[in-house]
């Protein structure tokens, strides 16, 4: 019996530890003052800003065709709202990736209907992407958005590109 509240106390302060660590795991909301560029968002979170970057979604880059058009439409979309935040992960730079909804909204899928945006199949491997993917068609079949280009560059190329010069 003794050796069960052992076991029972070590669990339960394993689970308070871990629930401790991921806290930034847990769904939060503060108001948009930012968009760094069409996937990345500086929302305020504990008093300050906190850079996201959209999940599962790669728009163009500033210096990219439709970058800026991009940009506007996340700052239209986002800026001075409440921004409702699920964080999936961090990235390479210690940013939040996240799914972002405004105005129950989600600004992952926006960016796919507009077509401003690829689904990051790379990264994006939750059971929804698949939709994702059939948002992204559609834009490019309707030819909206960076779909009204022959062949636009994903990011992911053209930011390769740049690194090669």
């Amino acid at each position: 019996m003794r050796r069960t509240k052992k076991v029972a106390y070590h669990l339960f302060i394993l689970f308070i530890t871990v629930l401790a660590i991921s806290t930034n795991l847990f769904a939060w909301q503060g108001k948009v003052v930012g968009a760094c560029d069409g996937d990345t968002i500086t929302v305020l979170h504990d008093g300050k800003g906190e850079k996201l970057r959209l999940y599962g979604v790669d728009c163009p880059e500033s210096h990219q065709d439709f970058g800026q058009k991009t940009k506007k439409f996340t700052s239209s979309m986002a800026y001075g709202k409440i921004a409702d935040v699920e964080p999936v992960t961090t990235d390479r730079y210690g940013r939040t990736v996240a799914l972002v909804k405004v105005e129950g909204k989600s600004l992952n899928e926006e960016l796919l209907k507009a077509g401003l945006a690829w689904v990051y199949t790379k990264y994006c491997n939750k059971p929804f992407c698949s939709q994702w993917k059939k948002l992204e068609d559609q834009a490019r079949q309707n030819k909206t958005g960076l779909w009204t280009m022959p062949n636009p560059i994903p990011p992911w190329e053209f930011r390769r590109g740049n690194r090669k010069k």
